[in-house]
């Protein structure tokens, strides 16, 4: 696979196996009865309660991270796709983004999507001058990825740096910057909605075995629960038997076919031009067809800017709704 598309990746597995943090502070998301927080498995029942939120100008991350600011903001640029995902919960519009995921039906749509200024220099390397241009009072980023940018953002802005690991995490995000931004009602009715998606899908647990993929060429990735948020819910959704090999291992055809997985869900990394779908390159091992889930048609090329990237309860929920559509 391309040092870029691991990249993308490679954020989450660096977090879980550098001692990913469990559990969350007084501010943040209650798991619920009997769901320990940053549970990835099958055997903890998702709990549908949602406690309140308190609008404050102060909070503190699952990840121990502190973020104050004068007055609730209202410019927010976000150079990872979580942030755009949680706004749009919360009923607001990025000032300026460097990802995709707007313009996704479920978003605001390619239409107004295309209104929201694009933050130049990409994903990897968005630029500060143009990020400072907007003159946000907040800016939200990956924290591997984006921490490097903190030092020239002092005194400027607040620079917020995030890593999600698990939907607990993504659920406790929403609920931080609806508290930052007052907008608590919104923030409430968003993980609701979240947890109450979530817990009807435990409901139709499918014993059929799924699988996620991700990649640009024949060279793919396995999407695990302990490295990948929409991952982590498949284990309470379906059988899914695959687990971290660490940053850079993986699993190969061979393996899965040995498998048996009956739904395939593909996510296809493009950089650049689209050069064509991975599952359409990956067809070209003799191997593949063999797959059940390949001879019985349940191979779903789905979109990567959500289920690869998106990683918030909005994101979350398309999965989960595209998943046990697949999965019956």
């Amino acid at each position: 696979m391309p040092r870029t598309a691991l990249r993308v990746r490679r954020w989450a597995a660096i977090a879980v196996l550098g001692g990913l943090l469990a559990g969350c502070g007084t501010e943040n998301a209650d798991p619920g009865p009997g769901e320990p927080a940053g549970a990835a498995g099958a055997g903890a029942r998702t709990s549908t309660k949602v406690r309140p939120i308190e609008a404050a100008p102060r909070i503190t991350d699952a990840k121990g991270v502190t973020v104050a600011l004068p007055k609730p903001p209202e410019k927010i640029v976000c150079l990872v796709a979580l942030c755009d995902d949680i706004l749009v919960e919360l009923g607001m519009t990025p000032t300026a983004t460097n990802s995709q995921v707007l313009a996704h039906a479920e978003f605001l749509g390619k239409e107004k999507a295309a209104k929201v200024p694009v933050v130049p220099g990409g994903f990897l390397s968005p630029e500060v001058e143009a990020i400072l241009a907007h003159k946000p009072d907040l800016v939200i980023g990956l924290e591997d990825t984006h921490g490097k940018l903190a030092p020239a953002l002092k005194g400027a802005t607040t620079f917020w740096p995030v890593q999600p690991g698990s939907w607990q995490d993504s659920v406790s995000y929403l609920r931080d910057l609806a508290a930052l931004t007052g907008r608590t009602a919104q923030g409430e009715k968003a993980e609701k909605t979240f947890r109450t998606r979530l817990a009807e899908a435990e409901k139709q647990k499918s014993d059929r075995t799924a699988l996620i993929i991700f990649g640009s060429d024949e060279n793919f990735g396995v999407a695990t629960p302990e490295t990948d948020v929409a991952a982590g819910l498949f284990p309470k959704i379906s059988h899914y038997p695959w687990k971290s090999r660490g940053v850079d291992g993986s699993y190969s055809l061979e393996e899965i076919l040995a498998r048996d997985v009956d739904v395939l869900f593909v996510e296809t990394l493009s950089f650049g031009a689209p050069d064509g779908k991975l599952s359409e390159k990956l067809a070209k091992n003799p191997l593949w067809s063999r797959i059940p889930a390949v001879k019985n048609g349940k191979v779903f090329e789905v979109d990567s800017e959500v289920w690869a990237k998106g990683r918030g309860t909005r994101s979350l929920g398309v999965v989960l709704d595209e998943a046990t559509a697949a999965l019956r």
